[in-house]
């Protein structure tokens, strides 16, 4: 099969090391793929290290949708079987799905595009999953939330929706002792600090933060070893900094860079904590977290619950309520043993149903089923 994906981003995070994780394992099991992103981003500069013929656009510029960027759209697409189409957020009326689509019916290409997410936005339009255009398509959902939704409220037909969860990498994320002396090294905390909190993802909005420090602050009044360690970067760094200094808890926030090596941070953790309060689908950090053996406390958001069973694997809590994000931190901080019996449920979980490597094969089984191979 000849695979492209478009990523339609300058961003780094989950989706964007997945989608760099699949090329390399669709080219080494054989297959072409094609990679379409926007020039100088994540996908783009990591795209030249793999065997992948990357096509890059100018992010700005492709909103225009003019007859040269059209053209570099049809051109990587020109003899792909399918065509994976993360959807992102639309700007300035453009949306990659869509253009995708118009440029496939254009050019009258037999290419099959694949819209995934796992991300319900209300203000999305259906057109960004269900294209206009009369060529052929079908969703992919990393979600059942997110399948039942695209489904029962944007009217998609069931028959063009499948659900293939992404997983996560259960060789690589497994505790390790020598690489948990390394993580201590890396990610250095106070001494006796206890629970550990983690936070690994960009510092924006949507993700919560802000009420994460807020948690965290009553929290320490009661378990006075609590340390949060954030680990990212984004537009909110410094109004995060600012808040963690307002709250008085500098001894107990400890920030770090974006990693391509998360397993370190989970290494030296008690507790991923998710305080995303919108737009989320089933985060890798989550996956990977629970690999690790770690428990969750994560708001009740998309599909986060079909992995973070509420008093099995971790404790879910409502978007951007502060007092019930404390008071999981705290019933979790309270009991290590509970930690503990939580981290492996969620480790037994990982092992039987999200083991990446099966669930790439889960994709490419999707697409010969598509193109009836």
């Amino acid at each position: 099969m000849h695979i492209c994906f478009i990523e339609d981003t300058t961003l780094h995070g989950g989706t964007q090391i997945w989608v760099s994780e699949a090329i390399r394992d669709f080219t080494a099991k054989g297959h072409e793929v094609t990679l379409l992103t926007a020039a100088g981003g994540f996908n783009a500069t990591d795209g030249v290290t793999t065997a992948a013929r990357v096509v890059t656009y100018d992010f700005d510029e492709v909103v225009a949708e003019d007859a040269r960027h059209r053209q570099i759209w049809i051109d990587a697409l020109q003899q792909t079987d399918v065509a994976l189409c993360t959807v992102h957020p639309p700007r300035q009326g453009f949306h990659c799905s869509r253009f995708a689509a118009a440029c496939i019916s254009e050019a009258n290409l037999p290419t099959v595009l694949e819209p995934k997410t796992g991300t319900i936005v209300p203000d999305y339009l259906r057109e960004f999953y269900a294209p206009p255009e009369d060529i052929n398509y079908q969703v992919i959902s990393i979600t059942d939330f997110t399948r039942r939704y695209l489904i029962e409220t944007y009217r998609v037909p069931a028959e063009r929706v499948s659900l293939v969860y992404q997983g996560t990498d259960i060789a690589t994320f497994t505790p390790e002792p020598e690489r948990a002396e390394k993580a201590r090294r890396r990610y250095p905390v106070p001494a006796g600090s206890f629970p550990v909190l983690g936070s690994v993802g960009s510092f924006e909005a949507r993700k919560g933060q802000f009420g994460l420090l807020d948690a965290v602050a009553r929290v320490k009044e009661t378990i006075p070893s609590v340390h949060l360690v954030l680990v990212g970067d984004g537009p909110d760094e410094n109004a995060l900094i600012e808040h963690v200094a307002e709250l008085g808890l500098t001894d107990h926030v400890s920030f770090f860079p974006f990693t391509r090596e998360p397993v370190y941070v989970f290494e030296m953790l008690d507790v991923l904590v998710l305080s995303s309060t919108h737009k989320e689908g089933l985060p890798n950090v989550i996956l990977e977290a629970m690999s690790m053996g770690l428990p969750v406390v994560s708001t009740r958001l998309a599909g986060t619950p079909e992995v973070v069973h509420h008093g099995s694997t971790g404790l879910l809590v409502t978007p951007g309520d502060v007092d019930e994000l404390a008071r999981a931190i705290g019933q979790l901080g309270s009991d290590p043993d509970v930690c503990r019996s939580m981290g492996d449920a969620g480790r037994a979980l990982m092992e039987e149903s999200f083991d990446k490597q099966h669930q790439f094969d889960a994709f490419l089984d999707h697409f010969r089923a598509v193109l009836g191979q």
